[in-house]
């Protein structure tokens, strides 16, 4: 008499079953459609801008060495250097991660291991915030504060320099690298903290030689990001870096990075001019392939 209703109840549940891996065969698939998706954005954006940058050196005869190492960058005369770009790069990069590492490091290392929670609670969240605010605000910042500030206490002709730039990048990666570097250090096991302890270790000791370390992957991809984020800065960095084609020799020259070539020529450049453009892109992807690579060797080093 009961025969019937078992056999109804196992049907429904092997509709249940099929309709339950159904789904997630579907969502599985879509997953692996995203992912596709992303990184054929990728390739589409890399292929576009290589295409485009090599045409003037494969197709019309121009030098790539006296591209990447010409002090003239005329593009009315077909004068097409990019060295004290280059150069201007390199340095706003490294000295906005000489300040910006230690600085966005302790602070993370406060916030998540010193500091009492009302304090974090208070201070995570200001710090979180800085990375909502449009960049050509920090521009305006640093253009409004901080150019003044080198110009009247150094006594420069003129406060936009290097070293404004480098003072804006640095804190324009801060939110990147305190965010992504606390999460990693939150995520350590207590274990580790408590074993330490227990061995006789100081707390700041503890801090420094296990935590981070335990931490480090974490800490570099905050590193990282934060690098990306110094790289590619353009709104900000047009406003205060002066714009001048030399080679830097001094923090406050004046300067013009790549990004900034980028963003001021594209607008208004063909021709040959604008596929310049697109080879400086190409430059400027390859110098974050190469900071990128030296920063992982680094880590792995320090892994060993």
């Amino acid at each position: 008499m009961t025969s019937p209703p078992i056999e109804k109840h196992n049907i429904g549940n092997g509709k249940s079953n099929k309709r339950k891996y159904m789904l997630e065969s579907l969502s599985s698939k879509l997953f692996l459609l995203c992912a596709l998706l992303s990184v054929l954005s990728l390739l589409l954006i890399v292929g576009f801008v290589f295409y485009r940058g090599s045409h003037p050196f494969l197709a019309e005869g121009y030098s790539f060495f006296e591209f990447l190492f010409g002090v003239d960058w005329v593009p009315g005369e077909d004068k097409f250097g990019i060295f004290p770009m280059i150069v201007a790069s390199f340095y706003a990069t490294i000295g906005s991660l000489i300040i910006g590492v230690p600085i966005g490091l302790f602070t993370a290392i406060f916030l998540s291991e010193i500091a009492p929670k009302r304090v974090a609670k208070i201070i995570s969240p200001a710090v979180q915030l800085l990375a909502g605010i449009p960049s050509v605000l920090y521009g305006v910042f640093g253009l409004a504060i901080i150019v003044p500030f080198l110009q009247n206490y150094l006594g420069l002709a003129k406060g936009q320099s290097l070293l404004a730039v480098i003072v804006v990048l640095a804190i324009m990666m801060l939110p990147t690298i305190v965010t992504v570097a606390e999460t990693s250090i939150r995520a350590v096991p207590k274990t580790y903290r408590e074993g330490s302890l227990a061995l006789g270790a100081s707390e700041i000791g503890t801090i420094f030689k296990v935590v981070v370390p335990a931490a480090k992957s974490g800490i570099m991809a905050a590193i990282v990001l934060g690098l990306g984020r110094a790289i590619g800065e353009t709104m900000a960095v047009i406003l205060i870096a002066g714009n001048s084609l030399i080679v830097p020799t001094s923090l406050t020259d004046s300067v013009r990075p790549l990004t900034t070539n980028i963003a001021l020529e594209m607008g208004y450049a063909a021709g040959v001019h604008q596929e310049m453009l697109f080879a400086t892109g190409i430059v400027l992807f390859s110098f974050i392939l190469i900071l990128n690579f030296v920063l992982a060797k680094i880590s792995a080093r320090g892994a060993n």
